[in-house]
């Protein structure tokens, strides 16, 4: 269970010194801290699910939710989650693995967001669609359509059917929110999708 320092003071409140209790508390591993003023219960919580608290607003994408998804093949050491007005890129290296943290455009973060609960926890991450237009976002521009397949289906290693099979209605919406050469080309490739599968 996650534990604010506010929180574990308050707590115990009835010790003499409530953060020499922490402090012992972390040294005999009933508590292990996250972060500055964020300790977790149980030492074996999944990271995933800690993320948000880490650092927010934000939600589980890039990476971490391809993979999540089926959509890359690559192991994914990192939890990677998008954030919006944070001006800068963030990393937190903690007993529970590394978290980093990175903007996208704030029209494009409310959206495409898929709430879970867990084992009493609280997190969000991207749906496919959403992790995908994350990635394009943080990632150099390609020079036409033929560079971004070659990106998504030989670089980031997507198979080109599971791409096909992703709500492309929807992930051609969320495109238009990012404003950049990608995802103007990730609509073009849409459309061509589309329109070989429609036969028109």
């Amino acid at each position: 269970m996650l534990k604010t320092h506010l929180v574990l003071m308050d707590e115990l409140k009835s010790y003499a010194s409530p953060a020499k209790k922490i402090e012992r508390m972390v040294k005999n591993g009933e508590l292990t801290r996250i972060v500055r003023g964020l300790y977790e219960t149980d030492p074996h919580t999944p990271g995933y699910l800690l993320a948000a608290s880490i650092y927010g607003p934000s939600y589980l994408s890039f990476e971490f939710a391809l993979a999540h998804h089926g959509l890359i093949p690559e192991a994914v050491h990192q939890f990677t989650s998008a954030s919006f007005d944070k001006k800068r890129a963030k990393q937190f290296e903690t007993p529970f693995g590394v978290f980093s943290y990175r903007d996208v455009p704030e029209a494009a973060f409310p959206y495409g967001v898929l709430p879970m609960v867990e084992n009493g926890y609280s997190y969000r991450v991207a749906t496919p669609e959403k992790a995908l237009c994350d990635e394009l976002y943080k990632l150099s521009p390609c020079a036409n359509r033929v560079d971004l397949e070659q990106l998504l289906f030989e670089d980031l290693r997507i198979e080109r059917q599971a791409f096909l099979e992703l709500d492309l209605a929807e992930m051609e919406q969320l495109a238009a929110l990012y404003q950049t050469k990608n995802h103007k080309l990730l609509q073009s490739l849409i459309r061509k999708e589309t329109r070989h599968a429609t036969g028109t």
